[in-house]
């Protein structure tokens, strides 16, 4: 006796819309590609140092200040700190449980600690930068 399969149908390009979870998932997976133009943009940049024209690193940093390529940066930064930072630090207390004794630390402290480091280590970054007296 044979019967067949119950298989549903799935379309193969849009899968990942019918669920909120894994357009989220998707979302996060096209962070690559950010990854992949900041990996050109500093191979262009190092290009460009390694001839020795400040002629040449002028025009570079020139085309890192017109309007489009800010807005870009703007976008990728808004969006790794979206997708990115803050689900990973959400994940922090499942990657790392910190046990003290019996006692196993809270989830919400391990968060609250990744949030602290983050803003002291951007603030010491600022400060090394000038930007903070």
């Amino acid at each position: 006796m044979s019967r067949r399969p119950y298989i549903r149908p799935m379309s193969n390009t849009t899968w990942y819309l019918s669920n909120g979870r894994y357009r989220r998932y998707m979302l996060r997976e096209v962070t690559c590609l950010l990854v992949g133009f900041y990996c050109f943009l500093a191979v262009w940049a190092l290009a460009v140092l390694a001839t020795g024209s400040p002629e040449r690193w002028e025009g570079f940093l020139r085309s890192q200040q017109n309007a489009a390529m800010i807005a870009v940066h703007a976008v990728a930064l808004i969006y790794y700190l979206i997708y990115m930072t803050f689900d990973w630090f959400k994940l922090a207390p499942k990657a790392m449980p910190v046990q003290l004794g019996e006692r196993k630390v809270s989830d919400r402290s391990i968060i609250l600690a990744h949030y602290v480091a983050w803003a002291a280590l951007t603030a010491f970054v600022a400060w090394l930068a000038g930007v903070i007296p």
